[in-house]
């Protein structure tokens, strides 16, 4: 890795928590929760902070809620999980769900695989053995839908590809936010309209790739680029939201049809009009539609009798 590189992902990994401005807008919900449990889960890279986030009325020994596991954005250099707090803290008030934050590790400090790793390696423990770990927290393990925004959204399509491959856990539902899906193809000049700079710009790909995917070879690899995985049967139901002047759009819009094609249920597939990468901060009023659009069915898929399944 070139100095430069580095010295760039460094000061994007330290100083996220200050430079990432946007959800201030969209805490619709879930603003008077009390703040997040912190809890260290094993990983095969060690161990795993994640925040987990309950209604109030939750206790140790009642009965263990459903649970979203979500990951945060941030082009796998950024770790910040709660650049997301307001997302969490929603779906908990409206979906009646827990949330598990991850906590993930990022470049420069790591290299791909190991946060698509670290985060199915989560999901498993929490199911396992027979849903002991995630009750442990207060979490039905048995009943997880994933989720993530942008490059976390890129996460949750590999946890679940890598759920199905190695037979470890059965997500219920996977909720792709303007997802990064294929590190392997050059991202296209534009996207974000005549004149203006797209939020994920070429130079930023390319950052990413050098930084987080140094290796050519592995960027088409199906944990790396969703995308590019050949076989996209027996996948949970999805939800996938892009945006229409995102330079990922392709990513979650082809997506989607390789789901619907594969057999696989989309349960919906939204495009913000008009708005780029941070497609919920473009028009919070639609945002506050389409969040409670997923919240809704987050619910209805999580929350109904496994007999009705």
């Amino acid at each position: 890795m070139r100095l430069s590189d580095r010295v760039a992902a460094m000061t994007m990994h330290a100083s996220a928590r200050w430079s990432v401005r946007y959800g201030e807008e969209l805490r619709f919900a879930g603003t008077d929760l009390p703040g997040p449990r912190r809890h260290l889960v094993p990983t095969r890279h060690g161990r795993v902070p994640v925040h987990v986030y309950t209604d109030p009325a939750w206790a140790p020994g009642s009965r263990p809620r459903p649970a979203y596991v979500h990951l945060h954005g941030g082009a796998w250099l950024m770790r910040h999980p709660f650049m997301d707090d307001f997302w969490c803290r929603y779906l908990v008030a409206e979906a009646g769900v827990a949330v598990v934050n991850v906590d993930f590790r990022t470049g420069p400090y790591v290299r791909y695989p190991v946060a698509q790793e670290q985060t199915h390696d989560v999901l498993a423990w929490l199911d396992g053995p027979q849903s002991g770990h995630g009750t442990s927290l207060g979490v039905d393990g048995t009943r997880l839908a994933v989720g993530g925004l942008s490059s976390g959204g890129g996460m949750a399509a590999a946890a679940c590809l890598m759920a199905r491959d190695c037979g470890t856990v059965r997500p219920l539902l996977q909720v792709l936010g303007v997802p990064a899906l294929d590190l392997a193809t050059e991202v296209p000049e534009g996207g974000a309209g005549p004149g203006a700079e797209p939020m994920i710009s070429p130079s930023l790909r390319a950052l990413v790739r050098r930084v987080y995917f140094p290796d050519p070879a592995r960027r088409a690899e199906p944990y790396a680029s969703p995308l590019l995985a050949p076989d996209l049967r027996g996948l949970p139901p999805a939800v996938v939201m892009t945006a229409e002047r995102d330079s990922l759009r392709a990513d979650g819009d082809l997506y989607a049809q390789r789901l619907a094609e594969a057999g696989v249920p989309v349960l919906l597939h939204d495009v913000t009009p008009g708005a780029d990468h941070y497609f919920w901060s473009h028009d919070p009023d639609r945002a506050r539609r389409l969040m409670a659009r997923v919240a809704a069915i987050v619910r209805d898929v999580l929350l109904e009798r496994p007999d009705d399944r």
